[in-house]
């Protein structure tokens, strides 16, 4: 799992290194997978809070610990302007209002990082605090989306 986040992240650097300069909707894709893998990991640990699959601290605290080495990725290339989904429709979500207001977009994500920080704390105490530090965590997600992400492409 390890080598597929280091390649992941390998890729997307390169990618939103080369999409700065070549094509914003490279730029749009390298978004979207550095997102589809905070999704991968908060479905692991959703599914152990919910009881569908068996709670184990050892997954618990390697998702949560994913989900932060992701946050030592910088996503600001991924954000270049002319990159919302009225730019480039059927290509992304992200509204146009995040580059009106991007103090307010990255408040959400340090609101992110704050319950991050607070799950790997507890992520690997037992399904009951897994689940209250999850909810916060999501809850920081929810109001980002709500803001800032379309519903459909």
């Amino acid at each position: 799992m390890r080598k597929l986040l280091i390649t992941a992240l390998v890729a997307m650097t390169a990618t939103a290194s080369f999409a700065a300069e070549g094509g914003k909707e490279d730029v749009a894709e390298a978004r979207r997978a550095y997102y589809k893998l905070i999704g991968h990991e908060m479905g692991t640990l959703a599914a152990m809070a919910k009881g569908e699959v068996e709670y184990s601290a050892e997954s618990a605290k390697t998702a949560a610990g994913n989900l932060m080495a992701l946050t030592s990725y910088s996503p600001a290339g991924l954000f270049v302007p002319g990159t919302s989904n009225a730019d480039l429709p059927g290509k992304t979500r992200a509204l146009p209002v995040i580059w009106e207001d991007m103090a307010g977009f990255q408040a959400k994500g340090k609101a992110y990082y704050e319950a991050l920080v607070a799950l790997n704390g507890v992520a690997g105490e037992g399904r009951p605090a897994l689940g209250k530090a999850l909810g916060k965590l999501g809850g920081s997600c929810k109001g980002c989306h709500k803001e800032y992400r379309a519903k459909d492409f």
